[in-house]
């Protein structure tokens, strides 16, 4: 029997998002995560974008497990369309499953099973041991997992930090790491997203005590909390300091409102309901009363908080007296959706606070005095950097070499490598089908699909429809073309531009025979002839849609 462990990575490394690895080992396989990422705007008309997963779907009846380490998008988003192919039971924390669950009931056909694990539960699955381990992270109920197998020990951190002010009082647990450590790490597989920040990550908590001194110092303000959904904890030191300052609570977002709702059921979250009002009756109060929680922290054209800032919004007219503060950073690639946010909101007078001016954000990763800490903990023989860009893996490979990892012990992965693992060996061996999926609506399709090129055309060059009638018998054109044009020439040159493509129809159609031809080669004439007199035009090559009626 082999003594083999192959890992193959479907997502979360060369990128931030979508993670997905399949731990193989003989005939047995466990994925841990199942995550998306958001589309760019090179991906118009997109919703999401999940790993491409053919070689789990080519392998389902190997697959024993999915374990999740814990429940932002980024691990759990895919699941939904993960479990319609491969039917295996999921393992997770009960905040996690208590959110896939909600997340699921969008999917009510696909039947799945879910098995809630504790830290210190250890879950034997065929050649597997898989033992969990409390770690913080900027939601609750996060796990990094300890995957034994015969070719040695798997560390995995999932997402984490090491807090010493955590608000739910239990701390990343260092000691087991140690343990771990002590007992033979073979393989470390570490979060990267903040190698590149020195220091320590920030507490929670101290973004309760930027949020408290908020409160005090504007006490005849509405105030405008806007943070992400998931951060239960700091959810909860925001509903905390609402009751202690006397004001009422409205959600907007249905995020917001799910999220709350959940952390509530399973005890992950507690306040006094009283303290809800919805927001259709927020007008009954006084400005100074009220607090609203919202989405939109990361200026997402229909969140709630973008909808307010553009007046959009049908219950809330944002003005003078009202402070809106931004408990969030920008994810990478979000920032001028962010600050155009934030500039709507200045301009209608209101007072804004960001991350920029006070300490009203945390992340919820670790920066490079924690990384350096499970490293020093676990002593790891091998080390594959994880979950962030291709800069993030070779900083972090860098780090771990100035900690004393030989340079031929430590392995970049990128997306779809395979790497297989003895207890004295890591090397790559291959790769595998990989790379995103598009989420669109109910479909599902690839990078090359016609229907992401046409949109891109459309959304770059417009479109110009031709109707065109031909009498079948004569073969003579019957009246002018009719043309409708979106997106190709400005107003005042439209009707110009019309008639003279009109004219260049009629002209060409009458240099023809047409007399019994079939429509479809009078279609596609027609096409490239307007296509060509566009183009030398307007030097733009817009969707041409040609329509030929008999009479």
């Amino acid at each position: 029997m082999s003594n083999k462990l192959k890992i193959t990575f479907l997502g979360g490394v060369g990128e931030i998002g979508k993670n997905m690895t399949a731990f193989e080992f003989n005939d047995e396989i466990i994925v841990v995560d199942a995550g998306l990422t958001f589309p760019g705007e090179d991906l118009p008309g997109i919703d999401v974008v999940i790993p491409d997963f053919t070689y789990l779907i080519n392998n389902k009846e190997k697959i024993k497990a999915i374990i999740l380490t814990h429940g932002h998008e980024d691990h759990i988003g895919a699941l939904p369309f993960v479990l319609q192919q491969i039917k295996a039971p999921i393992y997770g924390s009960r905040l996690t499953l208590a959110l896939v669950e909600n997340k699921m009931k969008e999917h009510p056909k696909v039947a799945y099973k879910a098995v809630t694990v504790k830290p210190k539960n250890v879950l034997k699955i065929g050649a597997f041991s898989v033992e969990f381990i409390k770690v913080s992270h900027s939601i609750a109920g996060a796990l990094a997992l300890c995957i034994s197998t015969p070719a040695g020990n798997v560390v995995h951190t999932g997402d984490f930090k090491i807090d010493f002010e955590p608000i739910d009082g239990v701390m990343t647990d260092l000691q087991r790491f140690g343990e771990l450590g002590k007992k033979g790490v073979n393989l470390l597989m570490c979060e990267s997203t903040n190698v590149c920040r020195s220091g320590y990550s920030m507490s929670e908590k101290n973004v309760g005590r930027a949020l408290e001194e908020i409160f005090k110092s504007h006490t005849e303000n509405r105030i405008f909390v806007a943070t992400f959904a998931s951060n239960i904890h700091r959810l909860q030191q925001i509903l905390n300091l609402a009751e202690k300052y006397g004001r009422k609570v409205a959600f907007t977002g249905r995020s917001m409102i799910n999220i709350t709702e959940v952390g509530s059921k399973i005890g992950e979250i507690t306040y006094n309901k009283d303290i809800l009002v919805d927001i259709d009756k927020i007008d009954k109060y006084a400005d100074k009363e009220l607090l609203i929680v919202t989405t939109g922290s990361q200026g997402e054209p229909l969140s709630a908080l973008t909808r307010m800032a553009t007046g959009e919004f049908k219950q809330i007219k944002i003005g003078e007296n009202d402070l809106i503060v931004f408990s969030s950073s920008p994810i990478p690639g979000n920032e001028k959706s962010v600050y155009n946010v934030i500039n709507a909101l200045f301009q209608k007078g209101a007072d804004v606070i960001y991350d920029e001016l006070s300490e009203v954000h945390a992340s919820g990763h670790a920066c490079q005095e924690e990384i350096k800490t499970i490293h020093s903990l676990t002593k790891p023989k091998f080390f594959i950097p994880v979950h962030g860009e291709y800069r993030h893996l070779k900083m972090h490979k860098q780090l771990a070499m100035a900690l004393g990892m030989e340079e031929r012990n430590i392995v970049i992965a990128t997306l779809g490598a395979q790497i297989e693992m003895t207890p004295n060996s890591i090397k790559k061996t291959g790769f595998v089908t990989a790379g995103q999926r598009l989420i669109d609506g109910y479909g599902i399709g690839d990078m090359d699909s016609n229907v992401l090129r046409e949109r891109k055309q459309l959304s770059e060059d417009g479109i110009c429809v031709v109707v065109m009638t031909i009498n079948n018998i004569s073969g003579e054109v019957v009246g002018e073309p009719f043309i409708i044009t979106r997106g190709v020439v400005y107003q005042d040159e439209a009707e110009a531009f019309v008639q003279d493509t009109k004219n260049m129809i009629v002209a060409s159609l009458k240099e023809q025979d047409l007399r019994g031809c079939d429509p479809a080669v009078i279609k596609n004439a027609t096409r490239r002839n307007v296509s060509n007199f566009i183009y030398k035009r307007t030097k733009r090559r817009p969707m041409i849609l040609t329509i030929c009626l008999l009479d």
